[in-house]
């Protein structure tokens, strides 16, 4: 494989498109988000693949303000569009190609088992693991755990504290 920046895409061509193996990534603000979507998108760029972002916007509790909670929930909105944007560009940079974007609102684990229900097309999902003594984080945990059984596709959980050098060795 040729020597690459640590931002960039390989210089070689990348193999063919397989449509049927999708790498999902779960964007959210965390600090292990990085690591899972590089190495999601270094499997995409090695398997032919392609990667997949999710971002769930979470329901707020009920307010009895309705109008300050439609602005906050559009700011919500106008915030996980530009995140959206510059990891779209980032998996661009790193695969080779343009992620399909999923946006959804409501509760994480569950809309993240509701897509992979409609989407035939995802074949695996990608999450990063904390690093912090408080475990690998609540959406690992939970579809590692008592909704493992719910799930369709295998999940790879990408240690958070791996380098980029380690990345492409291992993906």
């Amino acid at each position: 494989m040729a020597e690459t920046d640590a931002n960039a895409a390989p210089k070689e061509t990348p193999p063919p498109k397989a449509p049927d193996r999708v790498f999902l990534v779960v964007i959210d603000d965390t600090a292990e988000l990085q690591v899972a979507l590089r190495y999601a998108c270094r499997r995409a760029w090695n398997t032919g693949g392609r990667v997949a972002l999710l971002h769930v916007i979470e329901e707020g509790e009920v307010s009895p303000f309705a109008g300050v909670e439609r602005l906050m929930e559009e700011e919500s909105r106008q915030a996980a569009e530009q995140l959206m944007q510059k990891m779209a560009t980032e998996v661009q940079k790193l695969s080779g190609s343009m992620p399909v974007l999923y946006f959804r609102e409501g509760n994480r684990r569950e809309q993240v088992l509701k897509l992979i229900e409609e989407e035939p097309s995802i074949s695996i999902l990608v999450l990063g693991a904390a690093t912090t003594s408080k475990g690998p984080g609540p959406l690992v945990s939970a579809l590692t755990g008592k909704f493992v059984g719910k799930m369709r596709v295998p999940v790879t959980i990408v240690p958070g504290n791996l380098t980029d050098p380690d990345i492409e060795k291992i993906a």
